[in-house]
Formats: structure tokens, C-alpha cells, sequence
């Protein structure tokens, strides 16, 4: 995959990530599910990584049966734990505690749904783990059904939602289980097609950015997948984006009720595939990372600053309160958090990757628990302290 450099300076990074948060959220009246107020001034995705033994992990991977195989980084053989014990600490305030009876009894009657990538899935499941424990084991079950995947807290009338849309409007990379499609084409105009899955949703988190990052032009459909003759037109990776974005908003306005519902946008998941980018050999990556990138003002070079533009652009334009998790700066210090080698693979391995792991390490995912349960942390003070 093509990657784009970011640049490291401070000034560019600060800059880029405050025009990509636009809400001051006190703009809008008060937020559906809010029992109080962030302190004034405090930015909770500036901050810092903190050791945690005390509190941290939240859950531990064996008690969480509904982590997928890909995630798994402790069944899989990896050696240490580090990953799990660090707690993310904003510089100007304190992050609420995640309340799992809260959280649950929020939902009570309602849906809660996880839109996008793998990225978000993991999310997904972190926010099921986080919270499964309070349930006895006859009171829920998880199920999938194509493009959704449902976990059901029977004494809670509650679902928490899982569903499957990795450009958020229709594409060539749709179906759960086969979507490895380098010439990837999406569809114009098409959002309905898998919006009509998320109406009726409480609560929608959001994720798209991976998929678009091809390093190439990318292939806009402008009729249907069924034309004999599809008319094609390529469109840069931005204007894409763009086109995506703007859809998902008027989806939003007109689907969603802002006094009842909260809608949420996850930034972009950083990866961590070139250690150059932090000061490391050439040539390696996430593979035996087991410290953290101390820099603060490191910005890896995969990571778009043109895409976060683009979504604070077009959402400072929104009529609809959307909040946005800005998970990627203090996801960029991660490098130790990644899946690596340390999951199930789906082929087998070659010799000569089994020679050279780095070769075949994962710097895309994130082991669980880990970093993905600060990232409902962050979810859970936005939606009732915003």
C-alpha cells in the first residue's frame, strides 16, 4: 500500500488536528445522554500515556469470548503484556472512568451500532467486552447475518451492532468475509443501499479511512453494479473521501433525530509499517515494538493529513451534531499495541517469512485489550460528558 507522508512538525500537526475537530461542542443545545460537561478548555484527546497496573486491562483476553482470531494476541503466542497496562492521561483534565452499568443501563430499549472497517469492528468488540460481564451468560448471544453482526443483552432489551461497510457507500469490497479487492470501486450516491441497516439506531459510531488509501486514483461508479456497461470515472483520494463524507452527513440529517440520537466519527487508526518514521532500522516495523513512541509531536508517514482536512472541512459545514473521536495522534505513540505476528493466519506461512517476521507482522490491528478500549473510553466521556 502507498503511503503518503505526513511530516512530523508540531506546529503542522497541532494545527491539522484542531481544524479537524471542529465542534466546539457547546455550539449545539444539550446532547442526548449527557449527565454532565468535560471542564471548560480541556481537549481529552491531548494528553499523554501513563503506566497503569491498578486499573488496567479492563478485562483480560481469556474472559472475552467474542475477541475474533485476529485479535487474540496472547492465544497466539505473544510474549508479553506490556501492551495492556497503559492508560491514556489528557493533559488539561481527567477522563471519566468507563462505567459499565452506566453504559449498559443507557441502552436499555436501545441500539448502539459500529459503522465502517475492521478498525471499527475492533472497536466493536472491545465495547462488548467491556461491558459482557455484567450479563449473565444466558442473557446474551452474538450473531452475524451477512454485513451485521449483533450482540443482544436480553435483560437490557439492548443490541450492540456491528456492521460491515468499509467505504460506508456501496462497493466491490462489500461481502464480509471476501472483500481482498486491490481494484477497488465504489459506488456514487449509493449510501442508502447499507443505510437502511443503521435506521432506528441510538447511537452510530462511524469509521472509513484505510480502504480509500490506495495510492492511486480511486475508481468511482456513477450508475449501478448491475450495468453491463459501467460508467467509471477516477477521482483523487480527497475528493473521494469528500464525496463519501457529504453523503454520510445527509444520511445522517435525514435519518437521525439530533434530540434523541448521537451520532460519532472515528479518526484515522494510525499504522506503524515503517520504524524509519520514529527513528528505528530501515526495513523493519511494528515487530518486537514494546515500548512507546515518546515524541509528541511524532506523526507517522501514513497517516493523511489531507484526509483529516477534508473531514474538518466538510463537518464544520454540518447542521447535525456529529462528534468526533480524534483516536489518531494519541494512537500514533502505539507502536507497541499492534496484532504483529502474534494472530491467527489465514494462510500459511512461507518459509521465508517464517525466516523474517516483519515480513508478514500486522501494524494495521490492534491486540485486545489494549489500546481500542481507551478508544470507547474516549466514546463514553464524549457521550456523557461532552
Amino acid at each position: 500500500m502507498a503511503r503518503t507522508s505526513c511530516g512530523s512538525s508540531a506546529n503542522n500537526s497541532n494545527s491539522t488536528l484542531t481544524r479537524a475537530n471542529p465542534f466546539p461542542e457547546q455550539k449545539w443545545e444539550k446532547l442526548p445522554f449527557a449527565i454532565g460537561k468535560t471542564q471548560e478548555g480541556c481537549d481529552v484527546f491531548s494528553g499523554s500515556w501513563v503506566r497503569d497496573e491498578l486499573t488496567r486491562p479492563h478485562y483480560q483476553e481469556s474472559d472475552c469470548p467474542y475477541i475474533q482470531p485476529q485479535l487474540t494476541c496472547q492465544e497466539h503466542g505473544r510474549p508479553d503484556k506490556e501492551y495492556q497496562y497503559w492508560k491514556w492521561r489528557p493533559h488539561d483534565c481527567s477522563l471519566p472512568n468507563f462505567n459499565a452499568t452506566l453504559m449498559l443501563e443507557t441502552l436499555r430499549g436501545k441500539r448502539m451500532m459500529f459503522v465502517g472497517d475492521s478498525l471499527n469492528r475492533g472497536q466493536y468488540v472491545s465495547m462488548v467486552c467491556l461491558l459482557h460481564k455484567l450479563i449473565p451468560k444466558d442473557e446474551k448471544s452474538m450473531e452475524t447475518f451477512d454485513s451485521l453482526t449483533v450482540f443482544t443483552a436480553k435483560k437490557y432489551n439492548a443490541t450492540i451492532e456491528f456492521y460491515w461497510a468499509p467505504f460506508l457507500l456501496e462497493s466491490n469490497s462489500d461481502n464480509a468475509v471476501i472483500h481482498r479487492i486491490s481494484d477497488r470501486i465504489v459506488r456514487k450516491g449509493s449510501i442508502n443501499k447499507h443505510g437502511r441497516y443503521w435506521k432506528g439506531v441510538d447511537i452510530l459510531v462511524f469509521n472509513t479511512y484505510l480502504w480509500w488509501v490506495t495510492g492511486s486514483k480511486m475508481k468511482i461508479l456513477l450508475g449501478s453494479f448491475d450495468d453491463e456497461v459501467k460508467e467509471i470515472v477516477e477521482l483523487s483520494t480527497e475528493d473521494a473521501y469528500r464525496m463519501a463524507m457529504k453523503s454520510m452527513l445527509r444520511w445522517v440529517r435525514t435519518n437521525m433525530d439530533p434530540k434523541k440520537t448521537r451520532v460519532f466519527f472515528t479518526s484515522m487508526s494510525p499504522s506503524h509499517a515503517k520504524s524509519i518514521d520514529w527513528g528505528g532500522e530501515p526495513g523493519l516495523n511494528c515487530y518486537n515494538q514494546t515500548t512507546l513512541i515518546e515524541d509528541p509531536n511524532y506523526w507517522g508517514s501514513d497517516c493523511q493529513r489531507s484526509i483529516m482536512e477534508v473531514i474538518g472541512e466538510v463537518f464544520s459545514k454540518s447542521k447535525f451534531p456529529i462528534t468526533f473521536l480524534n483516536i489518531t495522534q494519541l494512537s500514533n505513540y502505539r507502536k507497541d499495541a499492534h496484532t504483529s505476528i502474534y494472530k491467527k493466519q489465514w494462510n500459511p506461512l512461507t518459509p521465508e517469512q517464517i525466516a523474517n517476521p516483519s515480513s508478514y507482522a500486522d501494524c494495521l490491528h490492534w491486540c485486545l485489550p489494549g489500546l481500542q478500549d481507551t478508544w470507547n473510553e474516549l466514546l463514553f466521556a464524549k457521550l456523557f460528558y461532552p
